[in-house]
């Protein structure tokens, strides 16, 4: 029995997981559908499996903030509808890289590899090993967005990154709100599209609808046992941390 978690927070992505893993010949369980980094920690924490099958995106951040926090000794197929160049990186290695959307001959590409992969302890030890690089890498090596361009009725401008405080998700827009207090409609339909392209050193997810900039953090304070709340240079309002992001932001203020 060959054992699986699936670590995604779109429900029609877990389902098309389950169906794809239901077709499959080996006999599988899936032993969790965990759905933010908060579940998925306390979940690797507690129980062993021989798959994960790990989006990147989550609401709350990103997977690679779960696997600082939890030694993880399985393989990892990793999905995500960002970044081509990763895919490539992944390609020529045992564990595989899924770029949404993903057909199932896809899908049984990526689990030939596990089959292959959990045939010899020694190989997955080397191929664990070259999935680590292969992350630390492409962390370094990705390019991080420098400015956007907005258009503002029949004009078009640049906006710098350093220049933004925050970023808001309201009402169907994406807002960006600079230093100078102004606000800035950007051409993205969601938050989270915009944090893919952020540099994660600087950038932070404090919960599903506001995203902020380290370098104008003025002070945080505590709110409640489990959220803070951060006060932002020029903005009098306090934005706070979700339940399942505080650790982590926690720790993103001391990187």
């Amino acid at each position: 029995m060959i054992r699986i978690a699936i670590i995604e927070d779109e429900l029609p992505a877990i389902q098309k997981l389950k169906r794809f893993i239901a077709e499959l010949e080996e006999p599988t369980e899936v032993l969790g559908e965990l759905g933010s980094i908060a579940e998925a920690i306390e979940f690797l924490q507690s129980t062993t499996v021989d798959l994960l099958i790990s989006d990147i995106q989550l609401h709350d951040g990103t997977a690679f903030d779960i696997y600082k926090q939890v030694s993880v000794g399985c393989p990892i197929i990793f999905t995500t509808a960002y970044d081509q160049y990763w895919m490539n990186a992944f390609e020529t290695n045992g564990i595989d890289y899924l770029l949404k959307p993903f057909s199932k001959d896809r899908f049984l590409k990526a689990w030939n590899k596990f089959l292959l992969l959990r045939k010899s302890e020694k190989e997955k030890d080397i191929q664990l090993a070259n999935l680590s690089r292969l992350i630390e890498q492409n962390l370094s090596e990705k390019k991080f967005k420098k400015r956007f361009a907005v258009q503002n009725n029949q004009r078009i401008y640049l906006l710098e990154v350093d220049a933004i405080v925050l970023f808001e998700a309201k009402d169907g827009l994406v807002l960006a709100f600079d230093k100078e207090g102004k606000k800035h409609i950007l051409n993205y339909p969601t938050l989270r599209e915009v944090e893919a392209q952020l540099n994660p050193a600087d950038f932070y997810r404090l919960n599903r609808s506001e995203l902020i900039n380290k370098n104008f953090i003025e002070k945080v304070e505590r709110f409640s046992k489990n959220i803070l709340a951060v006060k932002l240079k020029g903005y009098p309002d306090y934005y706070k941390t979700s339940q399942a992001t505080t650790a982590s932001f926690r720790e993103w203020l001391d990187q």
